[in-house]
């Protein structure tokens, strides 16, 4: 590989650590935020928005929810419901051959009158499933029925009020219990031959068949450090305004509806009434009643039954979440792709439009995920590093950028004052030195001489001054020669070379005093591909070659300078029969036109001519250079 490669490639190192140091200390900043929690209220506010904004799904026609109401309780007097009137309608349903029956009423006591009645009924209909509570306090459930009908109702609130997973299973100071939305499903899927396993994957969790539900880990999707005892599942709720088919206690008893609703169907018995406040909070549906954002007890079983069932028979996503590794890789990438944005884009504005392109993309995505395969993928801290680097960094770009700039633009006023300094003052002070170290000439002509180089230093260096002065556009667009003479970089190439051929003839260089014939060609070549900095380059070639031939070439009695375009390239040739100096070693001129060639992708040499003179060339190819 060539040098410049690596050069460019180091170049390129550089610049890409001024953004890339600072964009990976904000996505460990993220991170840490994310990992103390900070960001856990955000993710849930978004993870409960994606689930309310999916399209409506279909009525499940296999779970009806018999809801008790506000009008059912008025019309039998009294609150609890009496036993005998729950006896009544366990077996009015069982008449209709569900195949379950969940009880979403506490009968711990007896709620008189007939209670007889309803020891009985439990102790006859065998697909009868009733509820009990085992965390924190335990409330016992109805003494006739059998463990294997029995399943719990404790749900697991978050830190801000809201419903977001079920529990499915727990252990217990009593033996390990299963929920009474598994012990439905449970029922419901036994006759179509799916049976209630240990999970494959995950020992941990249950499955029916090759289906096994994600269990939910302390840390998944948005949750830090969260209680995961049991066996607990991300609650899919089912969307659209009309979840399940619901009827009152009322429409039973006078026979209100069609029996295939709740022939073979799970049927859920639940009170719907807001005097009972059987009810809670969560933003993932949007529920009407009993209030926006609360929905009754009865129909989150519904809900957390459907799931199960859905996900066995009809392949819908369970909610689940990728390993923490892949979510911190997840956010990683994005933030690397804000770094990425921030370096390539040149412009704030197209910057800007990448990144809210980049952003809308990744929530379109997560959405996607979340609402098609079910994974819940942190968007919060991915969008917070992806629009902090993408912008953020784009400023530390452009500040960087425009720091470099500067620097650059200074050194290169450096580099343009000495080379005016170098052809001119020093020119002078080298003379005057060497007319000190003379001892030839009278003590009155020396110091007559050495005043006259003073003299001609002290205008030279004023008129460096005057011109350093002007503005820079001024600066940038003209080539000092001398205290009132600037050229006009911007006039054709040709005729700005006679200008500087003809000025540095005019000066008093001993050689120049030999010369008897000056050959002279400047033929009108393209310049439209030649930058002010490189015509600022060819016309100090141009001066340098002339000063060497003035203050080396001994005894030069010609000099030939033509610039020339032949077959596509151009040549600025001087040529010399003086006796010059031969030394091989590299002058600062030699490597600053050496440097030029390169720019310009041409050639530069300077050697000596048979039988004496030098020869120093530059040449570079118009139509290459151009397409360049």
């Amino acid at each position: 590989m060539p040098p410049e490669f690596w050069k460019r490639i180091e170049e390129e190192i550089t610049i890409w650590r001024v953004g890339a140091l600072p964009g990976i200390l904000v996505i460990g900043l993220v991170i840490a935020t994310r990992l103390v929690g900070s960001m856990q209220s955000l993710e849930w506010l978004v993870f409960d928005n994606f689930l309310r904004l999916r399209p409506q799904e279909p009525v499940d026609e296999r779970i009806i929810i018999i809801g008790i109401n506000e009008e059912d309780i008025r019309s039998l007097g009294t609150y609890p419901i009496p036993d005998k009137d729950i006896a009544s309608l366990l077996r009015k349903l069982h008449s209709l051959n569900p195949r379950a029956i969940g009880l979403d009423l506490f009968r711990d006591l007896p709620v008189e009158p007939g209670h007889g009645k309803l020891s009985v009924a439990f102790q006859e209909l065998k697909n009868v499933i009733a509820i009990e509570k085992v965390l924190p306090e335990r409330v016992p459930p109805p003494i006739e029925l059998p463990e294997e009908q029995v399943g719990f109702a404790d749900q697991i609130i978050d830190t801000d009020g809201k419903l977001r997973r079920s529990l499915l299973a727990t252990p217990t100071i009593k033996g390990y219990k299963l929920s009474l939305s598994l012990k439905l499903a449970t029922a419901y899927l036994n006759q179509d031959g799916f049976y209630l396993e240990n999970g494959i994957d995950d020992e941990n969790t249950v499955r029916f068949d090759k289906t096994e539900i994600p269990r939910f880990l302390s840390n998944s999707g948005g949750y830090i450090q969260a209680d995961d005892g049991g066996v607990q599942v991300l609650l899919n709720f089912r969307s659209g305004e009309k979840r399940f088919r619901t009827l009152s206690l009322q429409d039973i008893k006078t026979g209100n509806f069609k029996p295939e609703w709740l022939r073979d169907r799970i049927v859920i018995i639940g009170v719907v009434a807001s005097s009972v406040k059987d009810w809670l909070t969560t933003s993932a549906i949007a529920s009407t009643k009993p209030a926006p954002g609360r929905i009754y007890g009865v129909e989150l079983l519904a809900h957390t039954t459907s799931q199960i069932i859905s996900s066995v028979l009809d392949r819908r996503a369970l909610l689940q979440t990728w390993s923490e590794g892949q979510e911190y890789l997840w956010i990683v990438c994005w933030g690397l792709l804000g770094i990425l944005f921030a370096r390539l884009t040149k412009l704030p504005f197209i910057n800007l439009l990448a990144v809210v392109f980049a952003s809308l993309h990744l929530v379109f995505a997560s959405y996607i995920l979340l609402i098609v395969w079910g994974f819940w993928v942190p968007i919060v801290p991915t969008i917070l590093v992806l629009v902090l680097n993408g912008v953020g960094m784009t400023a530390l770009y452009q500040y960087d950028q425009a720091l470099r700039t500067r620097i650059n633009a200074h050194l290169t006023l450096i580099e343009r004052t000495f080379e005016t300094i170098h052809n001119g003052p020093l020119q002078t002070l080298a003379k005057t030195l060497k007319l000190i170290g003379d001892r030839d000439l009278p003590p009155n002509e020396l110091v007559f001489q050495i005043e006259t180089e003073l003299e001609k230093l002290n205008y030279e260096l004023r008129g460096i001054y005057e011109f350093l002065q002007q503005e820079p556009i001024t600066q940038d667009s003209c080539l000092y020669l001398k205290k009132g003479l600037l050229l006009n970089l911007q006039e054709p190439i040709h005729e700005v070379l006679y200008q500087v051929y003809s000025s540095t003839l005019e000066r008093d260089f001993p050689c120049f005093k030999t010369l008897r014939v000056k050959i002279r060609s400047f033929d009108p070549i393209s310049d439209r591909c030649l930058s002010i900095e490189q015509k600022l380059g060819l016309c100090r070639f141009l001066e340098e070659a002339l000063c060497n031939v003035g203050k080396h070439a001994r005894g030069v009695t010609r000099l030939e300078v033509t610039c020339t375009s032949h077959e596509g390239w151009c040549t600025l040739s001087i040529v010399d029969n003086g006796l010059g100096i031969n030394s091989s070693k590299e002058g600062r001129g030699t490597q600053q036109f050496r440097n030029l060639a390169k720019q310009l992708k041409g050639k530069y040499r300077r050697c000596p001519c048979f039988p004496k003179g030098t020869l120093c060339e530059l040449s570079w190819p118009v139509t290459k250079f151009c397409c360049w």
